[in-house]
């Protein structure tokens, strides 16, 4: 999306980038089922699978259009700064409460994304569509929405206790099928697979993109099953730090660029991302030990009373599987 190919031509079908990604997925996901054993129906309602499908599409769709407005650094940087919206939308949504060291971690993070953002050039070296601003509002509605989508993922193992494969499967099968209903309506298949021919070297970029997907995939639902969402968005500071310098060491941007405004708000960024890591090395409370262990056994107050509220989804072949 950020780097041209031959001819200068920019590959711009973000929904295709998606939809290849997704099927890789389908087919990851349906294997794991097999080989665990798991059910192959869904485990809840399917509207909620369709629901986190539609939100971490549209995100997904944002974070690849945000890189023709901003640069690569900054769309990665932006990441840093989910941890505020997944506590919002975890207190607003679903009651839950955070420690007043949560708030403080990631009200410093959000000063310093914004203080990188404001504090130098942020827009990509290579292509240049518009307005950075454009850029940025793409970035903070794809962490917005994929705050919502680990928040609702969390919900979903604690209400249901679906296996992350059995999530993984039927969300990519919904998001695949909203994809192609995108693309068809849109008219994206014909321009995606005539640039494809055009530049067949691109099909090894996709691959990779979505086998990393993947991976990247049953990473995120194995952690925000077994830890958390806030926890799953705290530890993305080591790939916040590996990309960024990534960016600069292999796609030739001088290190004259960032300003010294920039490399403050950097430091204040990891910096207490790092913080939050080793503050998650000290030991837990008693209590907050009790609450852990609850959650995952089920035997939380909230996990019961919303598996009291939740209503069965109506797949009776399922029931029988299992």
């Amino acid at each position: 999306m950020a780097l041209p190919y031959k001819n200068a031509d920019f590959f711009n079908i973000s929904v295709f980038l998606i939809l290849i990604s997704r099927v890789f997925g389908i087919v990851f996901a349906f294997g794991m089922v097999q080989v665990s054993g798991e059910p192959r129906c869904p485990s809840a309602a399917l509207w909620k699978y369709v629901l986190i499908s539609m939100s971490t599409l549209v995100a997904s769709v944002c974070q690849y259009e945000a890189l023709k407005y901003v640069s690569f650094a900054v769309q990665v940087l932006g990441k840093s700064f989910k941890m505020m919206p997944v506590m919002l939308w975890g207190l607003l949504a679903f009651r839950r409460t955070y420690r007043f060291i949560d708030w403080i971690i990631a009200g410093l993070v959000t000063c310093g994304v914004v203080v990188f953002m404001l504090g130098g050039d942020i827009s990509p070296e290579y292509r240049s569509d518009g307005s950075t601003w454009y850029g940025i509002a793409l970035l903070m509605a794809f962490i917005v929405l994929d705050g919502f989508t680990s928040t609702f993922q969390e919900s979903l193992f604690a209400d249901r206790r679906a296996s992350k494969y059995n999530q993984m499967l039927y969300i990519n099968l919904c998001s695949t099928a909203i994809s192609s209903l995108m693309l068809y309506a849109s008219g994206g298949f014909p321009e995606a697979l005539k640039f494809c021919r055009a530049h067949p070297v691109v099909w090894v970029d996709i691959c990779i993109l979505s086998g990393s997907a993947v991976v990247a995939q049953w990473f995120i639902f194995s952690q925000v099953q077994e830890f958390g969402a806030v926890t799953f968005a705290a530890t993305m500071n080591l790939r916040q730090m590996a990309s960024v310098s990534g960016s600069y060491l292999f796609y030739h941007r001088s290190p004259s660029s960032i300003t010294m405004t920039q490399i403050l708000g950097l430091v204040l960024v990891f910096g207490t991302l790092g913080l939050q890591s080793l503050n998650g090395l000290c030991p837990a409370s008693a209590a907050e030990k009790q609450r852990l262990v609850a959650r995952q056994s089920g035997t939380h107050p909230d996990t019961i009373q919303s598996r009291k509220t939740a209503t069965p989804p109506r797949w009776p072949l399922c029931y029988r599987d299992v």
